[in-house]
C-alpha cells in the first residue's frame, strides 16, 4: 500500500481523492492508496477544504511541511505556474513526488515517462510518446505516437495528435486539440476548443477573437 498526501485541498485535489478511491475499489491490496492527509494554506482551507468534506485532515502548508519516511506527496494544482512554485518548494523539503495513473488509463506497459505525473481516467497515452515530469492529464485527454511533451502542462480533456512536441509550464483548455507535427513552447495558454494548425512559441495566448462576446438568441414565438 502506498502512502500519499495531496498538496492542494481545492476542486483537483477533490477529483484526485475521487479517482484514488476509485481506484483502490478495483485494485489489490498492494495497489491501494492511503491518503494521510492534505497540505494546504489556511485560506484555501476555509475557502476549499471544508466545502469537499474530506474525510484525512490537513496536515500542514508547504512551508511546515517535513517529508516523512514510506510517503510521497500528489500535487493538486492545475495551474502551471502554481503547480512549478509547489514543486519547487516541495523539492526544497527532500519531499518525494508521486505519480498517480488511474486504472482505466490506456498506457503503455513500459512507459517512456518522468516522475510526478498525475493522469486522470479514460486517458490514452501511446506507446512511442516521450513524456516528462509533473504533468497532469484530466479525463479523456490524449497523446499520440510520437508526441514529445515536457515537463509541468496541464492537460484539461485536451489531445495532442502524432509527433506533436510540447515544451513546459503549458495550459491547454478544454477540448483544445493540437494537429500532428505541430510544436508548442513553454509558458502558453491555450484557450479552451482551440484547434492549434500551426507552431506557438513562448509566453502566448492562444484563442479566437469571436468568443469573446458569446450571443444567445432566443427563438420567436410561433403566431
Amino acid at each position: 500500500m502506498r502512502n500519499v498526501i495531496i498538496l492542494g485541498s481545492g476542486g483537483v485535489a477533490a477529483e484526485i481523492t475521487f479517482y484514488i478511491e476509485d481506484n483502490n475499489a478495483h485494485g489489490d491490496i498492494n495497489e491501494k492508496i492511503n491518503i494521510l492527509g492534505y497540505i494546504d494554506y489556511a485560506d484555501s482551507i476555509e475557502a476549499h477544504y471544508k466545502k469537499y468534506n474530506f474525510s484525512a485532515p490537513v496536515l500542514c502548508d508547504i512551508d511546515t511541511y517535513v517529508p516523512q519516511k514510506n510517503e510521497e506527496v500528489l500535487i493538486a494544482i492545475a495551474n502551471p505556474s502554481d503547480r512549478n512554485k509547489m514543486t519547487r518548494l516541495l523539492l526544497q523539503t527532500g519531499g518525494k513526488i508521486g505519480s498517480f495513473i488511474h486504472h482505466s488509463v490506456i498506457a503503455p506497459k513500459q512507459p517512456n515517462w518522468g516522475i510526478g505525473n498525475i493522469i486522470f481516467p479514460f486517458c490514452i497515452l501511446e506507446q512511442n510518446a516521450i513524456i516528462g515530469n509533473y504533468n497532469l492529464l484530466t479525463s479523456y485527454s490524449f497523446i499520440s505516437h510520437d508526441c514529445v511533451v515536457g515537463d509541468n502542462n496541464f492537460l484539461s480533456t485536451a489531445g495532442l495528435a502524432g509527433n506533436v512536441k510540447v515544451g513546459n509550464n503549458n495550459f491547454f483548455g478544454i477540448r483544445a486539440t493540437v494537429i500532428p507535427g505541430v510544436e508548442i513552447g513553454n509558458n502558453n495558454l491555450v484557450q479552451a476548443g482551440m484547434i492549434v494548425d500551426k507552431n506557438v512559441k513562448d509566453d502566448t495566448t492562444v484563442f479566437y477573437r469571436y468568443k469573446e462576446k458569446v450571443l444567445a438568441i432566443p427563438k420567436k414565438a410561433n403566431p
